[in-house]
């Protein structure tokens, strides 16, 4: 996967908070399955939209404090933020089509001139 950010405490504000682009979270475990079938569609979401999507990723067993101001419940929990604010989420391993959808992706990343 192509310049995917690991989230802490420590860079979350700059990465996702304070970022330019839309950043698409992806709150997960090493032991979790779900979160191994989803990482490949993250992958790809993640080459699809390189510079105009960041990706990043927060290992809630490392940073329980950053998935709980989430509001994580379930993981895999996928969380797009624009200007800060989270404007949509996901729990679960999808296809990447349905992700695209639930979390507002499914629009064309080139527009017409």
């Amino acid at each position: 996967m192509s310049d995917v950010i690991r989230l802490t405490e420590t860079n979350f504000e700059q990465e996702v908070l304070r970022a330019d682009l839309p950043v698409l979270v992806d709150y997960w475990a090493p032991w979790c399955g779900p979160c191994r079938v989803v990482e490949p569609v993250i992958e790809r979401i993640a080459d699809e939209r390189a510079g105009a999507l960041k990706v990043a990723k927060v290992n809630v067993d490392e940073q329980p404090r950053l998935a709980d101001l989430a509001g994580v419940r379930g993981i895999p929990f996928l969380v797009l933020y624009h200007n800060g604010e989270p404007t949509a989420h996901v729990v679960g391993a999808h296809p990447k089509n349905t992700i695209e959808r639930a979390l507002g992706l499914d629009a064309p990343t080139e527009q017409a001139a």
